[in-house]
């Protein structure tokens, strides 16, 4: 039998809508803790059998706890892979990217991206760029880049982390820390004006530290659900961002604690 990552089996066994349903799921059940089958099946509009499917998958993976006729959620703030974190926000996610290009310089820069899907929509928004280089830990970025003529990659070393599919550790770390970067684009799990940009796992926050304290300066990119949430490990204090682009959807009040920080705010959407 051969092995398997949880990322090659969700990736297997989800497409397009089934995908999307999956993430509202988790979302969901995050949200309720604990949450019945009558209850999922009412809020998503969807059958009973279906959502039982679903729930399979979703506990085969170990993202969530089946339960006598439900689910509960494992932990709070647990982190969704990539091949489901993709579906999300899509709208939002696009009109952030094209408010960060706008804001490159027309001219020959050298940009370090972290990874994530916002990050990835930033990527796919540096097509029609004539003359940048981009310093990337993430597998998915580097092959959404490699198909651009007006892109130099510069791809780091280091372990893989199945989870984002980035590259951490003190190889990526030592590329990082060897190169000069206009601007960081950094992606999150959370950001506040008290605890930073964060994300759920320590060896990717220092892998990025190393990106930030190479950085002229540091953008976040992060849809309005990333703003007043705190991951696990922080990745840059707040004073070491310049900008952040979202979307309406965010917590106005942290933005507003954010912008006090010093923070310059983009809502890309109202562009």
């Amino acid at each position: 039998m051969v092995a398997t990552s949880t990322e090659a089996l969700i990736a297997r066994a989800t497409s397009g809508r089934r995908s999307q349903r999956l993430a509202q799921l988790l979302d969901l059940i995050g949200e309720r803790g604990t949450v019945s089958l009558t209850e999922l099946s009412e809020t998503l509009g969807i059958s009973a059998a279906t959502v039982r499917r679903d729930l399979t998958t979703l506990a085969d993976q170990k993202l969530i706890l089946r339960t006598h006729g439900g689910a509960s959620a494992l932990e709070r703030g647990r982190e969704i892979p990539v091949a489901l974190r993709d579906t999300r926000f899509q709208e939002a996610k696009r009109a952030i990217a094209k408010a960060m290009v706008r804001r490159l310089p027309p001219e020959r820069h050298v940009v370090a991206l972290s990874g994530g899907t916002t990050t990835a929509s930033v990527a796919r928004a540096l097509a029609d760029h004539e003359d940048i280089a981009v310093v990337t830990n993430s597998l998915t970025i580097a092959n959404l880049l490699s198909e651009y003529a007006g892109v130099r990659v510069v791809m780091t070393g280091g372990f893989l982390r199945r989870q984002s599919l980035e590259l951490v550790g003190a190889l990526a770390e030592g590329t990082f820390n060897a190169v000069n970067v206009g601007t960081a684009i950094l992606g999150a799990d959370g950001i506040t004006a008290a605890s930073g940009v964060s994300t759920h796992d320590e060896t990717e926050a220092r892998t990025n530290r190393a990106m930030v304290a190479k950085a002229q300066r540091t953008v976040v990119v992060a849809d309005g659900s990333k703003v007043g949430r705190v991951a696990l490990a922080q990745m840059a204090s707040i004073d070491q961002v310049a900008m952040l682009i979202t979307d309406s959807s965010a917590d106005p009040d942290e933005l507003a604690a954010i912008a006090a920080a010093g923070v310059e705010i983009v809502i890309a959407d109202q562009e």
